[in-house]
């Protein structure tokens, strides 16, 4: 038996991710083959990941399965959060207003500046000596 689902690909930094969500579910929520409050213990990471729910008002109504990878915790927590967003658009177009509104569907474009030669990094300058 197959399962309906709507799929959404979010990405932030280095990470990538690709979010599935089930509606009718039961509220779990899956990243890498392990649930979510274990693969991101850190606190408040969950409410962030689950913003666009939280704005429509349907926090516990879909399963959400994810892989994700590359990049760092914030970094992966903001891409499976846009994914989620997507995700939400291709399930019912009409939340584009509620989303857009609460600045979810918009991808943060921000990445590392690359290191320029003859600095330590991408702006820090060696220390200046005099003697």
């Amino acid at each position: 038996m197959s399962v309906q689902y709507y799929e959404g690909i979010g990405r932030r930094k280095e990470a990538s991710a690709r979010v599935r969500l089930v509606p009718g579910g039961t509220g779990r929520f899956v990243i890498n083959d392990k649930e979510a409050v274990d693969y991101m213990p850190r606190e408040g990471d969950m409410e962030i990941m689950l913003q666009p729910l939280a704005a429509i008002g349907q926090e516990r109504g879909y399963d959400i399965s994810v892989h994700v990878n590359g990049g760092g915790i914030s970094g992966q927590r903001d891409a499976i959060r846009l994914g989620i967003a997507r995700a939400l658009l291709k399930l019912d177009p009409d939340m584009r207003p509620t989303l857009r509104q609460a600045d979810l569907l918009t991808r943060d474009a921000r990445v590392k500046e690359r290191k320029k030669p003859g600095l330590k990094r991408a702006r820090k300058a060696p220390t200046y000596t005099k003697r």
